[in-house]
């Protein structure tokens, strides 16, 4: 897709399990361009459909606009046009999200986006701001994610789907009735993605068209399990393999996922790097939870993940 981004081309190859690629900081906050090719290179390795780079649990709302478009370029080179990447380019400020949407098309990426997040911002504002962005770029992901700024409704959702430009949503209120009105209001006519691999079992078999998942940085085979299980139509076998690690995500739950995804890539001997301020690394007891909770993951009897490669 590089240098020919088109609006067809991305919504042809938005769709399946797309891996939540974290975003590795060393001890001095720098970024790691090691560790994030080898999580990308594990992704595309264990069948993942596509990446997303740069996101919320990509730590996007820590760095510099500079910052983002280094991690850009840098995913974008490991990656090498072999799978699709969604890149996020969301910002406060619309001239930066304007300025990294358009690098992510020129890398050949996808730019995903979230509505302006400042105060009282009306909806005719969210639609004005999405045309104004759509009419410079080809493709375009929108990114509803609640706790950072507004939520967009379902009604938004289905007048912002009209716009030229508009290949998809990143959907991150998964309520059932929500789910029901954008499958019925918006499918098919733009891919819905499911942004959380916790809560992923309804929207898939409501008609999403794939999934994003941060946890698949520590879980990959695992999760991978659990949506091909979904996309063929076998709910029972899904349903128990999501069931098989609810453990972890109860305690992802509680210490939150970035920091626990790169703490439980560490068990696994993968490098996940350190989180920025203001978020924190686990504490050790905390990690010591986690030990035990992946060495039981690792135990599993239908051997769901194998051991730490």
């Amino acid at each position: 897709m590089v240098g020919k981004v088109t609006r067809e081309a991305a919504a042809e190859r938005l769709k399946g399990l797309f891996n939540i690629t974290v975003t590795p900081f060393a001890a001095d906050g720098g970024l790691d361009r090691t560790g994030l090719a080898q999580a990308i290179e594990r992704a595309i390795a264990a069948g993942y459909d596509g990446v997303l780079i740069g996101g919320t649990y990509g730590e996007f709302a820590t760095m510099t606009a500079d910052e983002r478009a280094s991690l850009f370029r840098a995913a974008m080179g490991v990656v090498a046009d072999r799978v699709p990447v969604l890149l996020c380019s969301a910002a406060a400020d619309t001239r930066v999200a304007a300025e990294l949407s358009a690098l992510a098309v020129g890398l050949g990426g996808i730019p995903m986006v979230m509505p302006p997040y400042v105060s009282e911002v009306t909806e005719a504002q969210v639609e004005a701001f999405f045309r104004t962005l759509c009419a410079q770029l080809p493709a375009v992901v929108i990114y509803n994610a609640p706790g950072i700024g507004i939520t967009l409704a379902p009604g938004l959702i289905a007048r912002l789907a009209d716009i030229p430009g508009i290949v998809g949503l990143k959907q991150g209120e998964l309520a059932p009735t929500v789910v029901d009105e954008l499958v019925g209001r918006v499918g098919g006519r733009i891919r819905l993605f499911c942004a959380s691999d916790l809560q992923m079992l309804g929207p898939v078999v409501a008609g999403f068209d794939g999934v994003s998942s941060t946890n698949s940085c520590a879980l990959p085979e695992l999760i991978r399990q659990v949506y091909t299980a979904l996309a063929s139509g076998d709910a029972a076998r899904a349903g128990a393999l999501q069931r098989s690690w609810y453990r972890y995500r109860a305690f992802a739950r509680a210490t939150g996922q970035p920091q626990t995804v790169k703490a439980a890539m560490r068990i696994r001997s993968w490098n996940g790097g350190h989180v920025r301020a203001p978020l924190t690394d686990l504490a050790a007891d905390r990690v010591a939870e986690l030990e035990a909770i992946m060495a039981e993951l690792l135990a599993h009897p239908a051997g769901t993940l194998g051991r730490a490669a």
